[in-house]
């Protein structure tokens, strides 16, 4: 292990030791802290953020990209001081600390024992509505995590979220997908975050008039196992409640190939998560390149 991912591995370390220790108000405030430093900061991640804002707000004057950058930190650091405190809030905490509309869609979709798949954006917390999924609902999910450098590292996300009562498969491997599809035939839920997919299995789509692309895998899980597909978005308003949005199932075409099939889905995917972002853009955090048009590293900040 490096010097630099033993060190990023610590940081991390103590966030989950100290931070949820924090009163909850002191945690707020120093999460709001640490984001206005780093937004002040002007670096890589918050330039690209305010690029992908532009797209997302056109029209957008570099004053206001300034605005939303910035709450778009605050947003981001909320997610952070969140995820730190989660092990430690009660169940009572929990089920309290999401409210979603239209959760009928994910309810109905349970009762009916043919699998369901959640497909979110990077918006506000999926952590926190992925434990009142486990705590409110009762019922049990899997997901995917990306491995991330060190190994250290990864392990403590795969940890944090099976203490929340998660099911955390390796991104990487090839069996995830053996894996979800399995849990989706006994009448699983699967959770995925589905907005950014720049290998070159991404399905290609047109997001806030432009091109990228985003993960098969969701549309390809509804064809071969039944289940339903739904999008989700997620934001937070001045309240300590996080809110969401339980969009209505896309349906898998009737005629079409596999892929044309798979890519008219991804569409309808991109789509909802586009709604739910030009709602409240602050509060999706894109800090990567996500448009093809700025894969040229020549162009800007990754």
């Amino acid at each position: 292990m490096s010097t630099a991912e033993r060190f990023t591995d610590a940081l991390y370390g103590l966030g989950w030791s100290a931070v949820k220790k924090l009163p909850e108000p002191a945690a707020v405030r120093l999460g709001r802290t640490i984001a206005d430093l780093a937004w002040k900061q002007r670096g890589k991640g918050v330039q690209r953020l305010e690029a992908n804002y532009a797209r997302v707000v056109p029209g957008a004057t570099p004053e206001r990209l300034a605005e939303l950058s910035r709450a778009g930190m605050r947003s981001y650091l909320r997610y952070w001081m969140e995820s730190f405190r989660l092990p430690a809030w009660n169940r009572e905490r929990v089920k309290t600390g999401f409210d979603p509309k239209d959760v009928h869609h994910l309810t109905d979709g349970l009762a009916s024992d043919r699998g369901v798949i959640l497909a979110l954006p990077h918006m506000a917390n999926y952590d926190l509505a992925g434990a009142w999924v486990t705590t409110k609902l009762e019922t049990p999910f899997t997901t995917v995590a990306e491995r991330l450098k060190p190994e250290t590292l990864y392990d403590r996300f795969v940890a944090y979220r099976e203490g929340l009562g998660m099911e955390v498969l390796p991104h990487s491997g090839g069996s995830a997908f053996g894996t979800l599809a399995r849990r989706l035939r006994d009448g699983g839920l699967v959770c995925l975050v589905a907005d950014r997919d720049l290998s070159a299995s991404g399905v290609e789509v047109d997001f806030f008039g432009e091109r990228t692309r985003m993960p098969a895998g969701p549309a390809l899980l509804a064809q071969q196992t039944g289940a339903l597909l739904l999008p989700v978005t997620l934001w937070y308003d001045d309240s300590p409640v996080m809110r969401g949005q339980v969009h209505p199932p896309i349906e898998v075409p009737e005629s079409g190939t596999r892929a044309e099939k798979t890519s008219v889905m991804t569409q309808a995917l991109a789509d909802a998560f586009a709604t739910g972002i030009a709602d409240h853009p602050e509060d999706w955090h894109m800090l990567q390149r996500l448009w093809l048009a700025d894969l040229d590293p020549a162009k800007g900040p990754s």
